[in-house]
């Protein structure tokens, strides 16, 4: 009767819990939608950066919402354009006058070796980004029956736009269809069950859609303009990644507790005691992790780092209540064929028994070893390039780079996007005159003029986007600032400037990746020190946690020299993006260490029992097999970023893949126990293992369902 009584509450508790979590998914789909807020600035930069306030400023002017976007014609041949080619395009102009923000288009241009002509026709901004998209799209209708062997090609800022648009067109549907394809045929695999690897993926696909619709409302709420595409695809990779890894600690603890309870309801509580406190600890790790990015100056990081600890947090609650009370009310059945039993034989872990063996006989040798693995990766990356021009970021390429490259064989290469120097109108002749001193500088002409401000057109020589383009705008920068009484109004948020200022697309480039060298000096200390005090607190040590940190710091630096490797010989990838870094950095540090927190909280549990070094090859044994699925699954969960013609998500996709399987198959499963085992109870320094020599003796540990030979 008593049985049947805690069966009966046990069972009730398990259903209030699915209900409750029904009632908040109700409660947050029903939440209402705020309007996305208007991004700081086109590159989410802050108005202490001059391209920022250059963008502001340029809203005084008569033409502060016109674009232009640049038609570029050639023969397919690339031989110089004969006299009915021009006439055509002098037509053609004409008819384009009715998409012009202003009316009108001015004549062709025709390059010196008369190969390729160039028509500019401005576009309003003032509408939003899809605004912008639409009138490309009508722009490109109206010239794609230019007669053969014209060819002809639209680019342009908002061309650019447009084209970067497209790179999301549908990204979330196609992200969460690979990654949950992923996901279900890893689950799959690792059970050998064909029921068990639904239930996880039902309640990991719920909370990646409870985490977009959170994320829909909270991030506008924050005043922060949430980018989807991106910071939605990221955020959903996560939680895949994140709610799965949790999913297979849990149900490997609960399989391994079944073998031992004949009640699955004692079974799950004893499960969900053991597996908690790492779970919490890494999530909050994560959480933590991804939090740092509030720092950065870049808005889309900002968004990217709410985004993401709600997916975490939703991940952690998904796999401490709603999937427990799942699991229980479907019984022992759903893991048939492999159906476990009370006192049932252990048929797992027996290559990772055997792996411990062999690492404690020589931990030195075997810890040498593996230090000098990753090293040797790392040194890949010495010859790393940062910083990719507009027209490098994009695997497949657009019609907008096609366009800028055919303009670039003819034409300085900034044609397509000068540089605006900002400045009031009475200083407007100096500063030209100033501006077309600086070496790198193609022309300079006057634009638009306000009743406050000034505005001069520099087209570079340079690629925009390149370390020439940079140098370019530098010094463009220290001339300008120079001449005296030029400085514009200053702007809301920014000090008043010294003299006058330079933006443009070209110089918001630029600004960013400076932005981004200033939020890895700062961010990099402070998730260390973050992931350094979580440890510091799980495990109540010194020891274990730096070297914990050191090992991920090193198999950080060993998958990018990997990456890189690859990036350079194999794929042909001019240049990381300067955003990578940081990113990759991020997700590594917080993810990478989860695996450590598996690893070591149970063996520090074990180790209570028979010492530090049994305890390290006890909990090598039994958390093995689950932790190296949970680390393939998440790298192949990352490198679905691939999917999506953009080089940035492409190389944090990589980066994070082969940093993960480093952690899981080199660090954790090699170089940690090693450390361990050299240390012996020294490793918990200077906190101490109490022993608990009289408690009973347990059964060999069962191997939890994830685990594989």
């Amino acid at each position: 009767m008593a049985l049947f009584t805690r069966v009966a509450r046990g069972r009730l508790a398990a259903w209030l819990t699915v209900a409750a979590a029904l009632v908040v998914g109700a409660f947050v789909f029903g939440l209402p939608e705020p309007d996305n807020p208007t991004p700081v600035s086109a590159t989410g930069l802050s108005a202490r950066w001059q391209s920022t306030q250059v963008e502001r400023l340029q809203r005084d002017l008569p033409s502060g919402h016109v674009q232009p976007a640049v038609v570029v014609v050639s023969r397919a041949d690339r031989t110089p354009l004969t006299e009915a080619d021009r006439a055509t395009l002098a037509d053609r102009s004409a008819a384009l006058a009715r998409l012009a923000a202003d009316g009108r288009v001015g004549p062709p241009q025709v390059s010196p070796d008369g190969t390729v002509a160039l028509l500019a026709v401005p576009l309003s901004t003032a509408d939003g980004q899809q605004a912008v998209v639409d009138e490309v799209a009508r722009l490109r209708a109206a010239v794609a029956d230019l007669p053969h062997p014209l060819t002809v090609a639209v680019t342009g800022a908002p061309a650019f736009t447009a084209d970067l648009t497209k790179v999301f067109d549908g990204a979330d549907v196609t992200l969460l269809a690979v990654t949950a394809t992923v996901v279900a045929l890893l689950l799959l695999v690792t059970y050998r069950s064909p029921f068990l690897w639904l239930v996880p993926l039902l309640v990991v696909a719920a909370t990646e859609q409870l985490t977009q619709r959170a994320v829909d409302t909270i991030v506008p709420a924050l005043g922060i303009h949430l980018q989807p595409g991106q910071v939605t695809g990221i955020a959903s990779v996560l939680v895949f990644g994140a709610a799965t890894d949790y999913a297979l600690l849990l149900i490997a603890r609960y399989r391994e507790e079944l073998r031992r309870e004949a009640d699955r309801f004692a079974a799950m509580r004893a499960a969900l005691r053991r597996t908690a406190e790492p779970i919490l600890a890494s999530g909050a790790t994560v959480v933590l992790g991804v939090l740092t990015l509030l720092l950065s100056e870049r808005e889309t990081n900002r968004a990217l780092a709410v985004a993401c600890a709600i997916g975490v947090l939703f991940a952690m609650l998904s796999a401490l209540f709603v999937l427990p009370a799942a699991l229980v009310l479907l019984g022992r059945r759903l893991f048939w064929p492999l159906v476990p039993r009370v006192g049932g034989p252990t048929r797992e872990g027996r290559l990772w028994g055997r792996l411990g063996a062999a690492v404690v006989r020589r931990p030195v040798p075997v810890a040498a070893l593996a230090t000098l693995l990753l090293a040797g990766l790392a040194l890949g990356g010495l010859g790393v390039r940062t910083g990719l021009s507009e027209t490098e970021r994009f695997r497949v390429k657009p019609e907008a780079v096609a366009g800028a490259e055919t303009l670039a064989r003819a034409f300085p290469a900034g044609i397509t996007q000068p540089v605006a120097v900002l400045t009031n109108p009475g200083a407007a002749q100096a500063v030209l005159a100033a501006a077309g001193t600086v070496d790198g500088v193609d022309t300079v002409r006057p634009g638009p003029v306000g009743d406050r401000v000034a505005q001069l057109d520099v087209v570079l020589t340079a690629e925009p986007g390149t370390a020439a383009s940079d140098r370019t705008v530098a010094a463009l920068r220290d001339a300008v600032a120079a001449v005296p009484d030029s400085a514009p109004p200053p702007v809301a948020g920014a000090d008043a400037p010294h003299g006058a200022v330079v933006g443009g697309t070209v110089a918001a480039g630029y600004d960013a990746q400076r932005a981004d060298t200033k939020d890895l000096r700062l961010i990099l200390p402070v998730i260390l020190l973050l992931v350094g005090a979580v440890l510091v607190l799980l495990l109540r040590g010194l020891l274990a946690p730096i070297l914990l940190v050191l090992t991920v710091i090193a198999s950080f630096f060993a998958s990018l020299g990997a990456a890189w490797l690859l990036f350079d010989h194999v794929l042909g990838f001019p240049a990381l993006d300067s955003g990578v870094l940081l990113l990759a950095f991020v997700f590594l540090v917080a993810l990478g260490v989860d695996y450590n927190i598996f690893l070591v909280t149970r063996a520090r549990e074990d180790a209570r029992r028979t010492g530090t070094r049994d305890g390290m090859r006890s909990a090598l044994r039994v958390t093995g097999g689950v932790i190296t699925s949970a680390g393939v699954l998440l790298a192949a969960v990352f490198a679905v970023l691939g999917v999506l013609p953009l080089i940035t998500l492409t190389q944090i996709g990589i980066i994070v893949c082969l940093g993960v399987l480093l952690d899981t198959l080199l660090v954790r499963t090699v170089l940690v126990p090693a450390l361990a085992f050299v240390l012996g109870d020294r490793f918990w320094w200077p906190g101490r293992i109490r022993r608990v020599p009289d408690a009973p003796a347990e059964a060999v540990p069962a191997q939890p369902s994830g685990a594989r030979d």
